[in-house]
């Protein structure tokens, strides 16, 4: 028998494939439990119990199936019910089953090809849907980008995906070996776009063209992307590359791009790490056994994408990374990005690159759902490349129509300023007068799920500051903050804290601001006095 002590989990692995007989494995089995009790070991004789069962034609439910019975020895005296002669118990198989039983069981049998009969589809959608391991030594290259685009345009976030991809790529190179940049588009009339992808720095773009994909539509799309993921498509559409599936994998976190992402990269069978506003490649040492397969191990893996967001807390900053398990991969590593976290590169119009149209089948089932009428929204409010940004946050609460209006006041005292505003507000259910209540919308949030702003003056006023709202803005050249909690977090980032009541220091410098002249006793440097 397989001495699993003796034994790394790969080397364990290497040895069950040898082994073709269900009692040995569950001696196996029983062996690491009472040894050193690996996780990862266990499911790895538990899966080649599972094949070689299948291959004899043991069926589910068998005396073998699931997890080993514990004995009088493993439970100790105090387990429950009668001890039983091991004689008595071979007899009782073979015995011939009483008519009662057999009559029970065809009535169960027939109940069960009722309920079979009955089902809709719909009760169990998931009851058939079987796990799907990613490769198994899979060969992995290239930083994809999914550009997202809209009206014929590729939207900013797509271009600044490119441009951390570049440079993130370029590092790789100088490190490891060359790689490419990927960008794919999905739309109609897409050509023109992707030689734009390779003036921001992609070095590949694949394209899938098709009129009905004028507009995002949720299964067409997983399907085409991960499609072109996996290399499947026409020869001429996938014979540029030689790999199994992208090493990593950007989206843009938008509405659609969170959509897709989250679908894509489980039928990559992989992980996604949402709303990245941080990345970086380097290699990571952990010694969780989980991924190393033994305990006290220690294990190097390589060529890791550090993906940075804000934690659940709002007050941190945490790195996710998609490491490989002993007996599995995951790959594509991918992520969802926050539009306004990178600057996209100059474009190069001169840049040269492969341009690919990528060619499958799509099936008319993915088309189901049909968009067959629309409304124009206007034009969204776009709060970067101003000089100054005035953001209220939840400080307004005691008078939520009175508070916008300083703040637009203070606003129309700049020549080059706009209003914005916290998730705080965009989620609270305060009341806005009607002339007012347009500046309470999604469209102008600041923040981790919205916009990320660096103006020369930043002021914030009731703005707490939390990690999410930090994030989209403390790149801002000064900051100023306003608020009646001299704790407040926000006063850790800030370069000038006001405290006070933001009703009463909006109006004192929307004057000053008008006459040239700032002269308040409540402004306080923010450093450590």
């Amino acid at each position: 028998m397989v001495d699993p002590e003796a034994h790394t989990v790969d080397e364990l692995i290497e040895a069950l494939d040898t082994i073709d007989d269900v009692d040995e494995l569950n001696s196996v089995l029983e062996a690491e439990r009472a040894g050193q009790d690996r996780k990862t070991a266990r499911e790895a004789i538990e899966t080649r119990l599972e094949t070689v069962r299948e291959g004899d034609g043991v069926e589910e439910g068998t005396e073998t199936e699931g997890e080993y019975e514990e004995t009088r020895e493993d439970v100790g005296e105090e387990a429950e019910g009668d001890e039983v002669d091991e004689a008595e118990g071979v007899e009782a198989e073979d015995e011939e089953p009483e008519e009662d039983e057999d009559e029970e069981a065809e009535e169960a049998e027939e109940e069960d090809e009722e309920a079979e009969e009955e089902d809709d589809g719909l009760s169990h959608p998931t009851r058939d849907k079987k796990h799907v391991r990613a490769l198994q030594g899979g060969h992995y290259e290239d930083m994809w980008v999914y550009c997202e685009t809209q009206q014929g345009e590729l939207l900013d976030v797509s271009k600044e995906m490119l441009g951390k991809a570049r440079e993130l790529m370029d590092e790789y190179a100088t490190e490891f070996e060359e790689e490419n940049v990927v960008a794919v588009l999905v739309g109609d009339d897409m050509a023109e776009l992707a030689e734009e992808c390779i003036a921001y720095g992609a070095d590949v773009a694949v394209y899938h063209d098709d009129p009905r994909l004028e507009r995002f539509l949720h299964e067409p799309y997983t399907e085409i992307v991960a499609a072109m993921a996996r290399g499947q498509g026409s020869a001429e559409s996938t014979d540029w590359r030689e790999y199994d599936e992208p090493r990593y994998f950007l989206y843009p976190a938008t509405n659609n791009g969170r959509d897709l992402s989250a679908q894509v990269q489980a039928e990559l069978d992989s992980g996604l790490a949402s709303d990245c506003s941080g990345l970086f490649i380097q290699e990571e040492r952990v010694s969780n056994p989980v991924k190393t397969g033994e305990p006290g191990v220690k294990k190097t893996f390589e060529r890791v994408l550090h993906m940075k967001r804000p934690d659940f807390s709002g007050f941190e900053y945490s790195t996710i990374l998609c490491l490989d398990n002993p007996d599995r991969d995951f790959h594509p590593q991918g992520c969802s990005v926050i539009p306004g976290s990178f600057e996209p590169i100059d474009p190069d119009p001169e840049r040269e690159g492969l341009v690919v149209e990528h060619d499958m089948d799509l099936d008319e089932e993915w088309f189901r759902v049909e968009v067959t009428e629309w409304d124009q929204l206007e034009a969204g409010v776009d709060l970067t490349g101003h000089e100054v940004i005035v953001c209220l946050g939840r400080g307004i609460g005691d008078d939520p129509t009175l508070g916008m209006e300083l703040g637009l006041d203070l606003v129309d005292a700049f020549e080059d300023a706009e209003l914005g505003i916290t998730r705080g507000i965009v989620t609270s259910s305060y009341q806005f007068d009607g002339h007012v209540e347009r500046y309470s919308k999604e469209e102008r949030q600041i923040g981790e799920t919205g916009q990320v702003v660096a103006p020369d003056l930043y002021i914030a006023a009731g703005v707490s500051g939390a990690v999410q709202h930090k994030v989209g803005m403390d790149e801002s050249e000064t900051i100023v903050a306003i608020n009646t909690d001299p704790e407040a977090r926000i006063r850790d980032f800030s370069d000038y804290f006001l405290e006070g009541d933001l009703f009463e220091v909006l109006p004192q410098l929307t004057e000053a601001v008008e006459s040239g002249e700032i002269e308040l006793e409540a402004v306080a440097d923010g450093g450590d006095d």
